[in-house]
């Protein structure tokens, strides 16, 4: 077998540890050629979200400087400061949210920074809102000056304050409404509330979204007789 193989070899005998025996192995010395790989250049293709204009109204005032925006409007005024992976862009009653260099993430924050960009614009002009619903025997929920309380089936009612920037109504001690200007903090508030009691799946019971469908389980049958 050696004798159809190209190169030099060198033969070298080691001891078998079981059989006792010396058996001969060949090894080459031939040096052995690298392999190449082929970079592939990656190809980041626009934003779908990225590349659409946001209209501002005529109510809102636009204070961009460099990567700082500034957004105020009748019910609030909010700011922001970009990555260097994006840039915006004002013309006339239009803003455009591009990117500042051709990367993957450049790719990934066009998206996201256009949506923020929006959410402050429509904030500041017109307002956001997050429905909640009590569902159980005995939740309820009140207002107790900058307080808002529940009651959830513990020992004690959950007294939460309302940040700064947030409004939040009771209707019928059931329903809850918090709205505001900023959709970030709405968010989070609403979810900090449901997060008390999130409904469980068997009855339903706990606290959710206006428009949240919660999947329900069926309970273990009884014994038959």
């Amino acid at each position: 077998m050696a004798s159809s193989l190209t190169g030099s070899f060198q033969t070298c005998n080691f001891r078998s540890v079981f059989l006792g025996e010396t058996s001969g192995m060949h090894v080459c010395s031939t040096p052995t050629t690298r392999i190449g790989f082929l970079r592939k250049a990656i190809e980041c293709k626009e934003s779908r979200i990225g590349k659409n204009p946001i209209e501002v109204p005529s109510n809102v005032t636009i204070l961009l400087e460099g990567q700082d925006l500034k957004v105020k409007g009748p019910l609030g005024e909010l700011s922001r400061t970009y990555p260097r992976e994006v840039k915006v862009e004002r013309q006339d009653s239009v803003l455009k949210v591009t990117k500042a260099m051709d990367t993957r993430r450049a790719n990934q924050m066009h998206g996201l920074f256009r949506t923020l960009t929006d959410n402050m614009v429509v904030g500041v002009s017109k307002g956001f809102d997050k429905k909640l619903q009590l569902v159980g025997v005995g939740y309820r929920a009140l207002l107790e000056g900058n307080e808002l309380v529940l009651n959830l089936g513990f020992s004690h009612p959950v007294k939460m304050p309302i940040p700064d920037g947030i409004q939040v109504k009771v209707e019928e001690n059931t329903r809850i409404t918090v709205s505001g200007y900023d959709k970030c903090a709405i968010g989070q508030f609403a979810a900090s509330i449901r997060k008390w009691r999130p409904p469980e799946p068997y009855k339903g019971k706990g606290v959710k979204y206006a428009d949240e469908i919660v999947r329900r389980k069926e309970g273990k049958a009884g014994k038959k007789k």
